[in-house]
């Protein structure tokens, strides 16, 4: 790396664009051999509070009956208004370009004020119920704190719960375990499917609406890629349907998705997009051939398939590794 490093900073010299002297101080900063620690910092800052916020969620659990549940929510909403009283004072305000704080502190505090605020809203709707049956209030509300943190303050991480928040007021399962099995919402009713669908739908149509009117849109990846996986598994999930119209029906949503993600990770030069992109289309596509032959009686041919299965999935490695190179080269160049 050094040497590609040295051989680009010569190029750039022979090509005249810098100074023999700035190619001086270019090689003498080198030879210090300094390293940022920038991402270490910002690593630990992120998983202190993980940390925080994960033994102030075992603290309650294990001491609900001693504390009190007053003094637990007071002790909760105390250390809340000390982590946002901070992070407004040190804020620059909502600016709809991309914002960066003096002091990365202040992003991991407005994480922690965040996460203790659904935890604190959780906690009263379970003890308290201020929303009555209601559930799904107490799912909203910290679901539009956060979209108004992650907006205000220009913090993803916060933006992530707004969304995973967003899809489980719509009901939608947010773990892998609960999406795969068979007892998942997304066999049991076909409303949840569409809607699912319909809600990756209205993400990529914010994105394509924030990026017009300019307004945070370095957040689109974000929102492409929660829609991307919504989309995607709701629609394999039903290309396993019984019925024959639903399955054709989102097989259609499917190959539509691919094509826009397709176009998407070149947008947005995302490699994340554009893997996730085949893997779900690779997926559903062998799903969609299985289920056009499944009436098909192969029998005297499952010798033949047996031999190529092997050379089928080799060749399906061989081409996904020669897709990602030349995505790589393109968004590259």
């Amino acid at each position: 790396m050094e040497k590609f490093k040295e051989q680009a900073t010569a190029q750039l010299f022979e090509k005249g664009l810098i100074t023999e002297n700035q190619f001086e101080e270019i090689k003498t900063y080198r030879n210090l051999n300094l390293f940022s620690l920038n991402a270490e910092l910002k690593l630990f800052l992120y998983l202190s509070v993980i940390l925080f916020t994960s033994g102030i969620g075992i603290l309650i659990y294990e001491n609900i009956d001693s504390i009190g549940h007053i003094a637990i929510l007071s002790l909760l909403l105390v250390v809340i208004v000390v982590c946002f009283y901070y992070c407004f004072k040190n804020s620059k305000g909502f600016q709809k370009q991309e914002t960066t704080f003096d002091h990365p502190v202040v992003e991991y505090l407005v994480l922690a004020g965040n996460i203790l605020t659904c935890i604190f809203i959780g906690y009263l709707q379970f003890q308290y119920k201020p929303f009555g049956e209601h559930y799904g209030l107490a799912t909203l509300v910290p679901t539009i704190v956060s979209f108004f943190c992650a907006y205000y303050f220009d913090n993803r991480s916060v933006l992530t719960i707004a969304i995973t928040g967003l899809a489980a007021y719509v009901g939608l399962s947010v773990t892998p375990q609960d999406i795969f099995n068979d007892s998942n919402n997304f066999y049991a009713s076909q409303n949840l499917s569409y809607s699912a669908v319909m809600l990756g739908i209205l993400l990529i149509l914010w994105t394509i609406y924030s990026r017009r009117i300019s307004l945070k849109t370095h957040f689109g990846l974000v929102f492409l890629t929660f829609a991307l996986h919504i989309i995607s598994i709701a629609s394999i999930s039903n290309l396993l349907s019984y019925d024959t119209l639903t399955w054709m029906i989102f097989a259609l949503i499917l190959a539509v998705s691919t094509y826009y993600f397709y176009k998407a990770s070149y947008d947005y030069k995302a490699m994340s997009l554009y893997v996730f992109m085949i893997v779900y289309a690779y997926i559903g596509g062998n799903i969609f051939v299985f289920r056009i032959f499944e009436n098909v009686d192969f029998s005297d041919m499952w010798t033949l398939f047996i031999l190529l299965l092997p050379a089928y999935f080799v060749g399906s490695i061989i081409m996904f590794i020669k897709l990602i190179k030349n995505f790589h080269k393109e968004i590259e160049a």
